[in-house]
């Protein structure tokens, strides 16, 4: 018998040790939960005869003989997540430990609107659900990064800049109408910090910037993503001083977005008669040692790291991580230090680290799958 997720109560507590590592047998679940070894037994048979858990092998004996080692089941099901850009969607599904099965980069041109651009997405992932998975292994969730902020109460969109036609859009109701799952619809920056912080282990407070053709960040506090009602970690429109004034396409003047972004830094080098039309093609023109492109780059960190100034005093995390396609050139982070340890208080700076990102191109993904896997078990 197939069970439907969500799980609840004890039985989606035991579910999710499972899932992420934490446990591996009936005593691991009995000492992390609190719970009874003989409750903890009958809600594992449970979830063994609902094909959620399958229990096989033996794990690592702590004294005695060694337990039988417990596992997601190979049916247990798949989750479906997608990381959209402005120009491209990243998609991947993961088994219900966050393991990707397939991963996949397809061109989405988000300016075409939110129902023709989610369609797209769900017919991708049909695609590649009949394409790698069996059909007894059921679809279990459905998420999707925005590159734009979301209510996460009503997980709508709301006054994205460039993204005309999604304001207000009722994304979560749109997929739902397709998949009767549990739907995930979250800020990219704030995946993108819910999978980083797999990779910094013992830090419990991050700030993981995303400087791509935007700029956004996510915000990890005591090892948990911290939302607030939705705007937590946008630093895209915090006000920067500057000699010029330019307009944000929030319609506010001088935002760190305008000066700092990768759509910034295009516009910029297309004005000094250097064509790029990606934010990678700036990484590229960087490494190639071209000055317009290595100065853009290395203002860009400049203001980005006074921003983060104030954040870093107030907030005092553990790791700063930048990502997305822009942390790939070297003067930005190494500007984004400077700026940072200048005018930073000693005692915020001491032990703090400023880095590139670890969790490559898909941690979009795999903080979706984390999330998703939250919500189907909550």
């Amino acid at each position: 018998m197939k069970q439907r997720l969500p799980v609840q109560g004890a039985q989606g507590d035991l579910l999710r040790l499972v899932a992420t590592g934490k446990a591996e047998s009936r005593a691991d679940l009995a000492r992390l939960s609190g719970l009874a070894a003989s409750s903890v037994s009958l809600r594992v048979e449970e979830l063994i005869d609902a094909g959620l858990l399958a229990e096989e092998g033996s794990g690592t004996s702590r004294g005695g003989r060694r337990p039988r080692r417990l596992r997601l089941s190979p049916g247990a099901g798949v989750l479906a997540v997608a990381d959209l850009g402005a120009h491209h969607v990243r998609l991947g599904l993961l088994d219900l430990s966050g393991t990707p099965l397939v991963i996949e980069e397809r061109g989405c041109e988000i300016n075409d609107g939110p129902q023709v651009t989610l369609d797209r997405i769900a017919d991708a992932f049909d695609e590649l659900l009949a394409a790698h998975v069996p059909p007894s292994v059921p679809l279990r969730g459905v998420g999707t990064g925005i590159p734009g902020p979301v209510d996460p109460s009503s997980l709508r969109v709301v006054t994205p800049s460039r993204m005309p036609g999604w304001n207000e859009f009722p994304v979560a109701d749109h997929l739902a109408a397709r998949y009767d799952l549990p739907i995930l619809v979250e800020n990219d920056a704030n995946l993108m910090a819910a999978g980083e912080a797999r990779w910094w282990p013992g830090s419990q407070n991050l700030m993981i910037v995303k400087a791509g053709t935007g700029i956004g960040c996510g915000v990890i506090v005591n090892g948990r993503l911290h939302r607030g009602r939705g705007a937590a970690g946008d630093i895209s429109h915090v006000r920067v001083r500057s000699d010029s004034s330019v307009v944000c396409a929030c319609g506010h003047p001088d935002c760190l977005e305008a000066y700092a972004s990768g759509a910034a830094l295009m516009a910029a080098l297309r004005e000094s008669g250097i064509e790029v039309t990606r934010t990678a093609d700036i990484v590229t023109l960087v490494n190639d040692a071209i000055p317009e492109a290595t100065s853009l780059a290395r203002t860009a960190g400049r203001r980005i790291g006074e921003v983060l100034t104030v954040l870093v005093n107030f907030f005092n995390p553990d790791v700063v991580a930048v990502g997305g396609s822009l942390s790939a050139a070297e003067p930005l982070i190494t500007s984004i230090r400077a700026a940072v340890w200048e005018r930073c208080l000693p005692l915020a700076t001491r032990d703090l680290e400023i880095a590139p990102a670890r969790g490559g191109r898909d941690a979009a993904l795999l903080g979706a799958g984390t999330l998703l896997l939250e919500a189907a078990l909550a």
